[in-house]
């Protein structure tokens, strides 16, 4: 399946073989990694779930790491329904158990690809037969009770203190957080030659590497077994059966359990650091995975003039110069630190000459009508903000977005829940109801208009009834509004087209 017109650029297909892969994504952002991973590595049997896409693609590490909209990328061992919960721990542990390692030929597969990946010399099928007996040992099998118990406070003195949230964030260990998801990492090593030890892998045929178990768990299962013990548990069998051994500090390989009431999965992080994290971006601002998906739907192609007129530190400019090179870009700001901070960023990406910045009002942009084919902006908001205490402001701001936008051009603001609410009382049609789940539902900012998997989105804009946007702003036609986590607050993605100059219609 080809990707969309003006999407991610395709990447040149290694020669790897097909592999399965799956990628974690801030919520609401997975159908834009679906359309993503189809586009850019040709990904096939893409399956999306919250916070998570699964595919299939023959991509090697440097396809797989450019991926933009993806948080974390994982090699996937295993994807399987949620797991039967029992007042009974100890059953529940080894099904755990069973689902880490239950087929020893899959693991050995999938190990071996896992080394191909970071370019290991050497194939994982040519391990020793010994080291195949040892993984096919049953994780319940006899052993004397001195050997057990040296085995269990091996792993129980190397659970980590820490846990880390998916958007790299660290938070305080799980025991102090009862109640709360995140993640629990049990580390064990091996003789695996470490990075730089200068060991001959041939010396050591075992299939030994340096490990940890970082596992989350949420549902059910969570009011059962806590993290820690649940990789314990993991690590004690991986340690008993494969013989390996603690590394805290820079284990070699990374067992990632995430349990829920909706799947279980299992996989294997391809990259120590989240993808999310651009080596590119000295001073961090909107967070990159959202501002690359704001720049996909801008429809920007070669030569087209793009601007953002509150571009704070010009992560949106960043994000769509790196993919799109062949366009133009303008960024405006009225804070001298702001521009500054953007200025620093762009010379760290080495975009000089792709970006220009000029200080300006976003009410009263010094550029001429019309002559922007694509207008992206995060429109600024929070306590050190007022936008949202100005009425006037909003539509102030959109009535001058949409002077400096060529008829056809595209429009795309992220907008906090409360100016979503206010440009939600724009668009709602007279005489109707708005065509798009209220954000004031129960269950918090629940998905407004978002894309399907293959990237469509339908217009807000539905059922008979002039729009009161079109009354407003007569040129700008709502084409989707995406609701999207910005880690502690929500937001919502929306989207415009330009159908005709103001007063022609």
């Amino acid at each position: 399946e080809e990707g969309p017109p003006h999407g991610p650029r395709p990447v040149k297909m290694s020669s790897a073989e097909p592999a399965w892969f799956f990628c974690t994504a801030g919520r609401g952002l997975e159908p834009f990694l679906a359309r993503e991973v189809r586009a850019r590595l040709g990904a096939t049997e893409v399956d999306c779930v919250s916070g998570k896409v699964f595919f299939r693609a023959a991509a090697g590490p440097g396809e797989l790491r450019k991926l933009r909209s993806a948080e974390r990328l994982f090699l996937l061992l295993k994807k399987h329904s949620p797991l039967p919960v029992s007042g009974n721990r100890g059953k529940m542990l080894h099904e755990i158990k069973s689902l880490v390692i239950e087929e020893p030929k899959y693991w050995l597969d999938i190990i071996s690809v896992w080394r191909k990946l970071h370019g290991y010399k050497g194939e994982t099928d040519d391990v020793s037969q010994e080291n195949a007996l040892v993984l096919k040992r049953k994780s319940e099998e006899e052993t004397n009770t001195a050997s057990k118990r040296q085995k269990t406070e091996q792993v129980r003195a190397i659970v980590s203190e820490e846990c880390q949230g998916e958007a790299g964030e660290t938070c305080v260990a799980t025991k102090r957080m009862s109640g709360q998801e995140c993640w629990t990492e049990s580390k064990s090593s091996s003789e695996f030659p470490s990075k730089g030890s200068g060991e001959n892998p041939a010396v050591n045929e075992k299939l030994s590497f340096s490990f940890r178990v970082s596992c989350r768990c949420s549902g059910a299962i969570a009011k059962i077994l806590t993290p820690q013990e649940i990789g314990r548990a993991i690590g004690v069998m991986l340690v008993k059966q494969c013989g390996w051994r603690a590394d805290l500090r820079d284990p070699d390989l990374e067992i990632f359990v995430h349990l829920n009431d909706v799947q279980s999965v299992v996989g294997i992080p391809l990259c120590r650091l989240p993808l999310a994290n651009r080596e590119y971006i000295k001073t961090a601002g909107l967070r990159s995975t959202v501002a690359w998906s704001m720049a996909s739907l801008a429809e920007i192609s070669a030569g087209a003039l793009v601007l953002d007129p509150m571009c704070g530190l010009g992560t949106i400019l960043l994000e769509a110069a790196k993919e799109w090179p062949e366009a133009c870009y303008w960024g405006a700001d009225i804070s001298d630190s702001q521009l500054e901070g953007a200025d620093g960023n762009i010379q760290t990406a080495g975009l000089m000459d792709k970006i220009e910045l000029l200080k300006a009002s976003v009410k009263a942009l010094p550029l001429p009508s019309e002559s922007f084919d694509s207008v992206i902006s995060d429109i600024p908001f929070g306590k050190k903000f007022k936008t949202t205490n100005d009425a006037q402001l909003l539509p102030d701001i959109l009535q001058e977005m949409e002077r400096v936008l060529r008829v056809g051009g595209t429009l795309v603001l992220l907008l906090s829940q409360e100016l979503h609410r206010r440009v939600d009382g724009l668009t709602r049609c007279a005489g109707g109801d708005s065509a798009e789940v209220s954000a004031d539902a129960d269950s918090g900012a629940a998905p407004a208009q978002a894309p399907s998997v293959d990237g469509n989105s339908s217009s807000l804009a539905q059922g008979g009834g002039e729009s009161i946007l079109s009354r407003h702003f007569g040129s700008l036609v709502p084409e989707g509004v995406y609701a999207v986590s910005l880690g502690k607050t929500d937001a919502f993605i929306h989207k415009y087209r330009k159908v005709s100059a103001p007063g022609l219609e």
